[in-house]
């Protein structure tokens, strides 16, 4: 096949393996794959859906990519969470679109291409509960050190603001086995960090075997050679299990990181998202962890203006981000998503008040944010080296307290040359809001 293919995945990482196994199938085929999109006569993006900025962001890619049609390109596809929302209504407002690929169909990519470049404009949506195939192959994007690694799909969790569960189906989790055997091959590729993903990693087992088997997962995959850094993400607060904690602090290759998205804290606001916590369950549960794990770092996100939030409730939520002080924090302002419960709510909040609301919570976390860097230096830590700024002695990575392009950076002096990848230690000079500055230890 003499065709030359651009993807461009937005949004967040799950979405960005399913662009991974297109790339895969699609170098399976004998397309040529490149990272420049002038060069190429095809090219696919890769939607987000999820809130109002997402579905924006996506759009503007889409005409932006478009306009490549005057040149070379000669097909413009669009596939992922907006694609399987918005099929329709994609196709008659973006004449440059030429094709649909949904969530749940992305393994048709082949086929999608062959009936767009007859002329048809094509529409693959729905078969949102397909079992993940393993058998597709898949093409590394990430640094070549650093892989995600998704342990379910679709999500069985009702709140009320979110439109999920209608672009991605039912909570379907993968075997042990199957994961077990695709962390072992990205070993052997030369990875050492696996972030492992879901829309609920927490859940992860329960419904192919009646039981939340997270933990059983995570002791497997620490005896995989070659693996030095194992985080995990979205792990839901109301799951957050003994177990899965004891897990955590008896494991070295697991990182003393937690990304636990509570959305709020006040319980009125709780249980008018359908959330299953309680304010004072989430303090318990950040000192049990905290007691159990004290250099645990708890990455968190919240959501401001959700429908009804008066002052008191933004209050609370304010007293609670001062005394749960989390280390990593990230705020959303309520979207209003059709199809969704809280849509229908009354009381929707302004969105001047919402910008506001965000920026007081961001305030606040930055000078947390600032303290708890500070109280790191001269601590020891290892990073994992991602980008060389002067060889032989400026680089850029992360700690093991640093998830990928969403947490803080250390910048790293060394007097001899690291390479990409490479997992050093370093003593901790210098501090800012987010990053981190430091030493390598000889």
């Amino acid at each position: 096949m003499n065709f030359t293919v651009y993807v461009e995945s937005l949004g967040c990482s799950k979405n960005l393996i399913d662009a991974e196994i297109m790339l895969g199938i699609l170098n399976k085929y004998g397309y040529k794959l490149t990272m420049n999109k002038s060069n190429a006569d095809i090219i696919i993006v890769n939607t987000c859906g999820f809130i109002d900025a997402a579905k924006e962001e996506s759009i503007n890619k889409i005409i932006e990519l478009g306009s490549l049609k005057e040149k070379r390109l000669k097909l413009l596809l669009v596939s992922g969470c907006l694609g399987e929302r918005y099929p329709d209504e994609l196709l008659k407002e973006l004449p440059e679109v030429d094709a649909i690929v949904g969530t749940g169909n992305y393994h048709t990519i082949v086929e999608t291409i062959h009936e767009a470049m007859k002329g048809n404009r094509v529409t693959k949506i729905g078969n949102l509960d397909q079992v993940f195939d393993e058998a597709l192959p898949r093409f590394q994007t990430t640094p070549t050190h650093t892989a995600y690694v998704k342990i379910s799909d679709g999500c069985d969790n009702v709140c009320t603001y979110c439109i999920i569960p209608k672009l991605r189906g039912k909570y379907r989790s993968r075997k042990i086995e199957n994961i077990i055997y695709e962390v072992e091959e990205l070993s052997k590729k030369g990875v050492k960090e696996i972030i492992l993903i879901a829309q609920d990693t927490t859940r992860y087992g329960i419904d192919i075997y009646g039981e939340f088997m997270l933990s059983n997962l995570l002791e497997k995959l620490c005896q995989v050679e070659g693996i030095k850094w194992i985080r995990l993400l979205y792990g839901y607060p109301e799951m957050i299990t003994d177990d899965l904690i004891k897990t955590i602090k008896n494991n070295d290759k697991i990182c003393n990181y937690l990304d636990m998205p509570i959305q709020h804290s006040s319980d009125a606001i709780l249980k008018l998202m359908n959330r299953r916590t309680t304010r004072k369950y989430l303090i318990d549960l950040i000192k049990k962890i905290r007691s159990e794990i004290p250099d645990i770092v708890l990455r968190t996100s919240l959501i401001v203006g959700f429908p009804g939030e008066e002052e008191d409730h933004f209050q609370e939520l304010k007293d609670f981000v001062e005394e749960a002080r989390f280390d990593k924090l990230g705020v959303f302002s309520y979207s209003k998503e059709e199809g969704t419960p809280a849509a229908k709510l009354s009381n929707q909040i302004e969105d001047e008040i919402k910008d506001t609301r965000k920026n007081i919570i961001m305030e606040i976390q930055q000078r947390i944010s600032l303290e708890k860097n500070q109280s790191k230096i001269g601590k020891e830590m290892e990073v994992i080296v991602e980008e060389t700024l002067v060889k032989g002695k400026e680089y850029i990575g992360r700690s093991k307290g640093d998830a990928p392009e969403i947490d803080g950076l250390v910048y790293v002096h060394s007097s001899r040359n690291i390479k990409i990848g490479e997992i050093v230690k370093v003593i901790i000079s210098g501090a800012l809001e987010y990053d981190l500055m430091g030493d390598v230890i000889r």
